[in-house]
Order: C-alpha cells, then structure tokens, then sequence
C-alpha cells in the first residue's frame, strides 16, 4: 500500500514537472458527524505512541509543535445544528472538524477525515487544490440526504403495517403529520450539500484569494462519510439479522453518486465511499457485516468500475480504547441499575442514597479499569463509540487512505 501511494505522488509530480497547465482541483466531502469530525486535537500525542503512524503525526505537526497549516490546501466546509448552517473557510488546518458548542468564526478543537485528506493533497500535487465539505450530525440517506432520482421516500413494509395504528415505541402518533413532515425533510440535506458546492465553485476566489478564474477548476474527487443513522433504524431497514436488510441502502447511494455527478456535471468524478467502521473488525455481527456489505456494494457495480471505490475504515478502529469503552458502558449500565433498583443487582430494596450510589460506582469503575486506562483513554479517545471514540489517530489513517484511494483512481 505504501509502495503504491508512493507511485501515485510520482506519477502526479513528473504530470507537473512536465508543465501541463491544470486547473484548480477540487475535491467534496459528505456525511453525518464522523464526516463533520468528533475527535479532539488534544488526542493527537496518541498517535506517535505507535511506530506505524508517528510519521503521520510529524505531518500533522509543525516544528513548533502546532498542527500544520496546509501551504496550498484550502477548505470551504458548511456545517451547523438546529437548522442554523455556517460555512467556515480558510486554509485547511486542524479544526475543521465538529463544530457544536465552538465559534462559528474559526477553526475549533477537533478533526474529521479532512485534515489527512487535506495533507495528502497538498503533497500531491504543486498547485492548490480546494476542499468542500459539507456535513451534519445525525443525518440519514433514506430521508436527508435522499437523492432527487431515488423519488419520494417509500414507507417500508415495517411502517406500512405498524404506521397506521399510530401506537408502538417510535411509532408516530399522528400518521398523517408524520407524513408531511417525511415529505418536506426529504432530500434537504442534498440539497443543501449540491447548493453550497454550487455557490463556492461559482466564486473559488472567496476561499482562495489568489485564485486566477482563467484556471478554471476540475472536479477531481467526492468522499462520502456516513452510514450510523441508516444502520440503526429498525423501521426503514425491518429485517434484523438478515443478511440482505441492508440492501435499500445500496440502491440509495446508487442513485446518489448518479446525481451528484448529474447535478454537478461531472459524469466520471472519482467517487469515494468511506465504509462504516465503529466497533472495528472484532465487530462480526450480522448487522454491522451486512451494513458494511451494503455501502461497500455500488462500488463493485460494472457502471462504476474504476471510478468508485469503497474504503474499509473498521481497520483503523482502536481495539485497546475500544475495550476501555466497553468497561466504561458496563459503568453506565451498573448507574443504570442501581436507579432502576434492578433485583439483581444493589439496591434492588431502593435503599441506597445518591451518596452510597455515587460511592458503590466508584469502587465499581476503580475495580474495572485501571489507573492505566484512565490514562490512556485521556490520551487516545474523546467521544463514543459510534464517533469512533472521537479518536485522532482513527480519523488521521482513515483520511489518509480516502486520499490516497482518490489519487488512485486519478492516475487510473
């Protein structure tokens, strides 16, 4: 793998050296909030604590110590909650990552897959190149990010069973409202991605100050990060423990790549589909392996070959913050039971005050993780599970080989 990624930068830098004028290469990231990016700056001392990626963290690091400012990398990325969007642009450096509860007005504390992206880039070729991410928290491709050809969203057979009835956990009490609110949410969030591309590319100069509009630009690559809100809907994806549940899922992100490249006159962009990978490869459920099976599938379609890959990110997940996570979930389940006064468990009598409760789990979570985890949880992992433990080291190789599997099919 590194061999080849080495061939790609030299085939890309001999292409510059023999003065071929390019454009401005643009590149576009979506997804929900592992593609807006939930891991902490503070976390990134963890990744030179392994041989194997020490020499990612001295890219990721200036000589001061400071994360690196991309010398001709350049970002523009809309983001936001609560139907509050902003867009924060600038030269790609740490930060760009989650933006909830931090200044709209400048790069924040954390970093998603387009920071590493971002490097690789800039050292890839010798001119700018600009990246436009778009991204929210907790988005789904059924409904959010639905694609215009996919057509309006079709109950599932789960729904149109249960729906009606209007009783049920998570079943909507009023159908018909329930109904004109899935109608009017219904590819907003594509909508929103395909308008701000639009609207950056109409004018790169305001990311990019000296951009010369004479140069023109060339939609070079999309990476598509997402996945958790799909995964876990019971409702839309009924069949648990199927191993074919997952296969709407496919056909949404077909529609999706057709129109992205549609609506953006790129009928050949480079396409690349960062494959769910929470829980890493210890995770062999018959959900999680038919999820993964199920993004991963447009790419191996005849009309996407060679220019749509799938990335396994299950790779990069971290085994030893993973276990630390699981110790910390049986501490919440233990808070769980002494509140619910579970009979198997103390306090079952509801006895206990919050001091001798807030005392029981203490000794209970001293017992299960050692000062030495607690240590290491600090230093590698900053959020849950299904943000992959909010871990830099993660999100640094993951983006890293969105990279590079781009640049492949660049050269290809």
């Amino acid at each position: 793998m590194l061999f080849r990624g080495m061939m790609v930068l030299i085939l890309l830098s001999v292409r510059e050296a023999n003065g071929q004028q390019k454009p401005l290469r643009v590149f576009i990231l979506a997804g929900q909030s592992n593609m807006e990016g939930p891991a902490k700056i503070e976390t990134f001392d963890y990744i030179g604590d392994d041989p194997a990626t020490a020499p990612l963290l001295r890219e990721m690091r200036g000589a001061d110590g400071k994360p690196t400012v991309c010398k001709d990398a350049w970002i523009s990325y809309l983001t936001g909650a609560d139907e509050s969007n902003f867009d924060l642009a600038g030269r790609l450096t740490a930060g760009y990552g989650s933006m909830w509860g931090q200044d709209p007005g400048k790069p924040g504390e954390n970093i998603g897959p387009e920071f590493t992206f971002g490097l690789t880039m800039d050292a890839a070729f010798n001119e700018p190149v600009l990246i436009i991410k778009t991204a929210w928290g907790g988005k789904s491709l059924h409904t959010d990010f639905r694609s215009p050809s996919a057509g309006h969203y079709q109950l599932s057979s789960f729904q149109i069973e249960n729906y009606p009835k209007q009783e049920g956990h998570g079943i909507p009490k009023d159908f018909e409202q329930w109904k004109v609110e899935k109608s009017q949410a219904t590819g907003v969030y594509y909508r929103l991605m395909i308008e701000h591309v639009k609207e950056v590319l109409a004018d790169p100069k305001q990311v990019i100050p000296n951009y010369d509009a004479q140069q023109g630009y060339e939609l070079a690559g999309f990476v598509w990060l997402q996945g958790f809100n799909d995964m876990v809907d019971h409702h839309v994806y009924p069949e648990h423990n199927n191993p074919d549940r997952f296969e709407l899922y496919s056909e949404l992100l077909t529609h999706f790549i057709h129109d992205v490249r549609r609506d953006l006159n790129a009928p050949m962009l480079p396409f690349v589909i960062g494959v769910m990978g929470v829980g890493g490869l210890k995770d062999d459920s018959v959900d999680m392996l038919s999820f993964r099976k199920a993004m991963a599938a447009p790419a191996a379609r005849s009309e996407f070959k060679g220019n749509v890959t799938a990335v396994e990110t299950a790779p990069f997940w971290s085994d030893e913050l993973g276990a630390i996570d699981e110790k910390r979930g049986m501490i919440d389940q233990m808070s769980y039971f002494l509140d619910s006064k579970h009979q198997d468990h103390a306090n079952a009598d509801g006895r206990m005050t919050q001091e001798q409760k807030n005392e029981f789990l203490k000794k209970y979570e001293s017992d299960l993780i050692s000062p030495a985890e607690v240590a290491l949880w600090k230093r590698g992992a900053s959020n849950a599970g299904y943000h992959y433990l909010g871990c830099a080291k993660t999100f640094a190789l993951m983006g890293k080989a969105f990279a590079d599997a781009n640049l492949r099919m660049i050269v290809e």
